[in-house]
């Protein structure tokens, strides 16, 4: 199987594992030739939120997702990994819950794998707040890989 594209889905709560999805990432799509989507799911609050940090104005310029994500952060984190090991990578942006939102994301890339973070979770913990990362791992139209942030 040749994985020509990757998504590498990151939100808010990524910050603090970028180096592990980097190395993740990078171990898949180095040897590969692999392009790397940098896909940013942000919530409509989180997204609003973000704008108005980063000193959009969005009266004189349109709010772009990908423009957002680029500016963001984790995404120039994964980037200088990305450039630094030479692997080729876009940046996209998605306003909207995230599970549903990384599926939609792998699957307008067309990706040939999905790389997402998350943390140990009990079985009660997932069943009373949800995880993303299950939700991508049962609903992703190709394999996931999924990566735990250090504890």
């Amino acid at each position: 199987m040749t994985l020509d594209t990757i998504l590498l889905a990151v939100g808010p709560g990524d910050a603090d594992r970028t180096d592990e999805l980097a190395e993740a990432v990078v171990e898949v799509a180095k040897p590969a030739g692999s392009t790397v989507v940098l896909g940013h799911v942000f919530t409509q609050s989180e997204y609003d939120e973000v704008l108005e940090r980063l000193a959009f104005d969005t009266e004189l310029e349109a709010a772009d997702p990908d423009e957002v994500a680029s500016r963001h952060a984790t995404i120039r984190d994964l980037r200088a990994t990305l450039e630094d090991d030479d692997v080729d990578y876009v940046i996209r942006g998605a306003v909207g819950d995230h599970g549903p939102t990384i599926v939609d994301l792998a699957e307008s890339v067309d990706a040939d794998r999905v790389v997402v973070g998350g943390r140990r979770r009990s079985p009660t913990g997932k069943a009373v707040f949800g995880s993303t990362a299950q939700e991508v791992l049962l609903s992703a139209p190709c394999p996931v890989t999924f990566v735990r942030g250090a504890e």
